[in-house]
C-alpha cells in the first residue's frame, strides 16, 4: 500500500521537473513540441491530482499533449515575424497582429 502512494508521489513530481527543462529551439522548428511538452506535464499534474491514480495522470499527460501541440503550432515564429495559415505577420507593442510581406518570413 505504501509503494502505491509513493510511486503516485513520485510520478507528478518527475513530469513537473520534465516539464521545465529547457527545450533548444532550432530555427526553423515551430513550437509544437515545446507546447506539448508543456501541456502534458501540466495535463499529467493535474490529471494525477484529480484522480488520485496513475491512470489519471497519464490521461491527463496524453490530452494535455495534445492540446499544447495544437496551440503550439499555430503561430510559427520566425524571427520578430509569425507564420499563420500561409502568411507573414508582425506583433505589435499593444498586442495586436498585422500582416506584412511573405518576405519577411522566409
Amino acid at each position: 500500500m505504501i509503494r502505491k502512494f509513493g510511486a503516485l508521489a513520485v510520478v507528478p513530481a518527475v513530469v513537473a521537473l520534465l516539464a521545465l527543462l529547457p527545450v533548444p529551439q532550432a530555427a526553423a522548428q515551430n513550437n509544437t513540441l515545446g507546447g506539448a511538452i508543456i501541456g502534458g506535464g501540466i495535463g499529467a499534474i493535474v490529471g494525477g491530482a484529480a484522480t488520485g491514480k496513475a491512470g489519471g495522470a497519464v490521461a491527463g499527460g496524453i490530452i494535455g499533449a495534445a492540446a499544447g501541440a495544437a496551440i503550439g503550432s499555430q503561430m510559427e515564429p520566425r524571427g520578430r515575424y509569425y507564420w499563420y495559415e500561409g502568411r507573414c505577420w508582425r506583433k505589435h507593442r499593444d498586442g495586436s497582429y498585422h500582416r506584412v510581406s511573405r518576405d519577411y518570413c522566409y
